[in-house]
């Protein structure tokens, strides 16, 4: 019985988590997110700004929304969901 190694191409890899512009990106998503999230509570640490409170809801949904989106969107990026 003769002992046969058959050569193998390596296997390649994408090391798609590895890239650093997903992780700033991710950064910047989670900050956009907790922006909004404290500016969801201005107005109760400030009670001049009582009659804004549904200015200051409206721009930290909109922001909480915005870093979501972009949060998912990276994750799925690096899971590899986004490519074609």
């Amino acid at each position: 019985m003769e002992n046969t190694i058959v050569e193998r191409q390596p296997r390649k890899t994408e090391n798609n988590a590895n890239q650093t512009h997903y992780y700033v990106s991710l950064t910047v998503a989670v900050v956009i997110g907790i922006i909004g999230v404290f500016i969801r509570f201005v107005p109760d640490l400030l009670p001049a700004l009582d009659q804004w409170i549904f200015a200051f809801s409206l721009i930290a949904n909109v922001l909480m929304i915005v870093g979501a989106f972009m949060a998912f969107k990276i994750v799925f990026a690096i899971l590899g969901f986004g490519k074609k």
